[in-house]
């Protein structure tokens, strides 16, 4: 026999049963957001060093080293 649920029913159940992860598994969906946040981050920069002026790879070499100061 199959049961059919109604959209409100079944968006209730969706709710509950994502609850009932997050709050299990809280690290998981720590991580997730973390590494969320850090994408953005990432991407952010990437567009900002996308409309600034380039430097050698023996400039960015130099300044890893500490032979050279910002």
């Amino acid at each position: 026999m199959q049961t059919v649920m109604d959209e409100d029913r079944l968006k209730e159940v969706f709710k509950e049963a994502l609850i009932e992860i997050l709050e299990e598994r809280k690290s998981v969906f720590q991580e997730i957001l973390v590494e969320a946040i850090e994408d953005i981050g990432l991407t952010r920069a990437i567009q900002e060093g996308e409309n600034t002026e380039t430097v050698s790879k023996k400039e960015i070499f130099s300044i890893l080293e500490g032979q050279v100061r910002i």
